[in-house]
């Protein structure tokens, strides 16, 4: 039985249902994990302000030795909001992004801490359904700060002309920017290098874990470079062909049938 210490849970087609809800069995199972003493990250494209909900049903939500990795891996945080490690964008680097979405006819939003930057342009941005609790504010790009940072871009938009757009970006961009689908209809864009798996790496380096002490759950393409890296990696039922492939264990069931419950009873609570 492998010495899991922390589990690393992507939220959407993950541990959360269809509906955005911790199912009874699973937060059963995380709590169950807690009192062992392992570590619950939640490790999300999201921003903290858009988890207090669910850190709250853990019980971790303010607590300053629990953690999430949140913007993909651009933040590593203490749940009290307390920064370890940050990785952003310049203004120029959100330039250059949206000179390209407004090039492939796409829409761009960027975003800094829990505010969302609704660039306008010709297509709307999907984002706000999306992610209702973020603070959205309508701009023009001439009117967006070159004084600020930013943790990432997101171009939400329909699927069909989102894929469309994403095979006629410039190879270039793959070079500088880490950018990657969390969803259907969502396409994420990222500083080099962050992603769920160097957030995580210096996590367990601040709290003197190995990875392969880490179980990290996941689903979509942006769960792919923590699945890899984790000691054990668990592709849902419902997880992208590519995620399956690169997972140590796929597990039976999917997110809506308690597949991370099934994970973390498995592999966590199971006595040996």
């Amino acid at each position: 039985m492998a010495d899991i210490r922390l589990i690393a849970l992507d939220l959407d087609g993950t541990l959360l249902t269809s509906d955005k809800k911790i199912s009874e069995r699973s937060l059963a199972a995380l709590k169950a994990a807690q009192a062992k003493g392992v570590k619950i990250v939640l490790t999300t494209g999201r921003p903290l302000k858009a988890m207090d909900f669910f850190l709250h049903e853990l019980g971790t939500d303010g607590e300053k030795d629990e953690y999430t990795i949140t913007f993909n891996g651009g933040l590593v945080q203490r749940n009290t909001g307390e920064i370890l490690d940050k990785t952003v964008f310049s203004y120029d680097d959100v330039a250059r992004i949206f000179e390209e979405t407004e090039k492939l006819g796409l829409p761009l939003d960027a975003i800094c801490e829990g505010l969302v930057y609704q660039i306008q342009s010709d297509q709307e941005s999907l984002y706000a359904k999306f992610n209702p609790a973020l603070t959205f504010e309508p701009i023009d790009f001439s009117d967006l700060s070159d004084q600020q940072t930013y943790n990432k871009c997101v171009t939400a938009y329909a699927q069909e002309p989102l894929d469309a757009g994403i095979a006629q970006i410039s190879p270039e961009l793959f070079e500088r920017y880490e950018i990657f689908k969390s969803r259907d209809m969502l396409l994420e864009w990222s500083p080099k290098n962050v992603h769920k798996a160097t957030g995580l790496e210096k996590l367990i380096a601040h709290l003197g874990l190995d990875r392969s002490q880490v179980m990290a759950c996941g689903d979509e393409a942006n769960d792919l470079s923590m699945i890899e890296w984790a000691g054990l990696g668990v592709a849902m039922q419902n997880a992208v062909a590519e995620v399956k492939e690169a997972a140590a264990v796929v597990a039976p069931l999917t997110n809506d049938e308690d597949g991370v419950a099934w994970a973390i009873e498995e592999f966590v609570l199971k006595e040996d």
